[in-house]
């Protein structure tokens, strides 16, 4: 069974890649992640929080004692006593890239262009195959125009592109006015993939403390519906490639969303509830399951079932929404 995909144009054993997430804080993790059987590895993000906050500590640690007196030049901190985040992220990648064979993929997370025209520079440097950009952004400013907050997104996009030379993709968030219109203007500026989509993690009260506190909820089956509908919109109508995250837990959920279109299916949450060992399982599975209905690769199988070639377009619009309703009340 041929199950080899491309994505980034990167050439990918399985479309089944790791997320950004926890599991490759370490360089064993993503040693065990290759041998577990990821075609490829998101590393966690690098926050741009990290990014000033790390540039504002150095800063004050250069400046203090500086005027004392003459000899005060000795209070200067020495290089290795304070390698930032940003740094050892960077040292990160370079280490992978000894380790293992997989492509590894680089996540910038933020919200406004600021520091991540640098980083992605030094990023690429490193030797990162791609870079994932994850814009983490919920507008809150109530005079600004749906219209500003897109062009953020194309800004950075084109920002990133003028300074480096891997292949970018775009982490996307759903909450477009008219997603299939972003996602042209987006597919225009030449961004290699898209990936759909960012769960935003929810607030909650904590009525006993009195405090805001933020949990994270893994994801469920259900959560790969909005990327299941939206890959298969968008299969054929943009040059990006499509990467699904979020709700892929089995090899028959992974089936699906490569019917949908997609390139790649993404895993994270299955794999913090249930261990690395599942990726080989959900190959497995998906495996078995194309075998047994003749099918001889993943690329046969991309896109069959996307909105372009299903016999019933209208089911991923509202057509089928009144049927929906009246299949749980009958």
């Amino acid at each position: 069974m041929d199950l080899t995909t491309r994505y980034l144009g990167l050439n990918l054993r399985t479309p089944l890649v790791p997320s950004a997430s926890p599991l490759s804080n370490e360089i064993d993790g993503i040693k065990r992640m290759e041998d577990a059987g990821a075609s490829a590895v998101v590393l966690h993000s690098l926050f741009e929080e990290q990014v000033k906050s790390e540039l504002e500590e150095v800063q004050a640690r250069m400046m203090y004692g500086a005027d004392s007196f003459p000899e005060a030049l000795s209070y200067f901190p020495r290089q290795a006593e304070f390698i930032s985040g940003p740094e050892e992220y960077l040292n990160k990648i370079r280490k992978a890239k000894e380790t293992v064979q997989i492509p590894i993929i680089a996540s910038l997370n933020g919200s406004a262009l600021g520091g991540w025209v640098d980083y992605a520079q030094k990023i690429e440097q490193a030797g990162a195959d791609a870079l994932e950009l994850n814009v983490y952004y919920i507008p809150t400013e109530m005079d600004r125009a749906a219209v500003e907050i897109e062009q953020d997104y194309i800004d950075i996009v084109k920002a990133v592109q003028s300074v480096i030379h891997i292949p970018i993709a775009l982490k996307l968030s759903p909450f477009f006015s008219n997603m299939s219109n972003m996602a042209r203007r987006l597919d225009q500026t030449g961004v290699n993939g898209l990936v759909l989509f960012n769960r935003f993690y929810q607030p909650d009260i904590d009525l006993e403390a009195m405090e805001v506190e933020t949990s994270v909820n893994l994801s469920t089956a259900q959560d790969m519906r909005l990327p299941l509908r939206w890959i298969a919109i968008l299969y054929g109508r943009v040059k990006a490639d499509l990467a699904a995250t979020g709700g892929i837990h089995t090899g028959l959920d992974a089936v699906k969303i490569l019917m949908a279109g997609a390139d790649i299916a993404m895993l994270c949450s299955v794999l913090l509830k249930n261990g690395l060992h599942v990726i080989g399982q959900i190959e497995k599975e998906m495996s078995e399951w194309l075998s047994a209905h003749d099918y001889q690769s993943v690329q046969e199988l991309k896109g069959s079932m996307s909105q372009k070639n299903c016999a019933d377009p209208s089911a991923f619009e509202r057509a089928q929404y009144m049927k929906a309703i009246m299949s749980r009340s009958s």
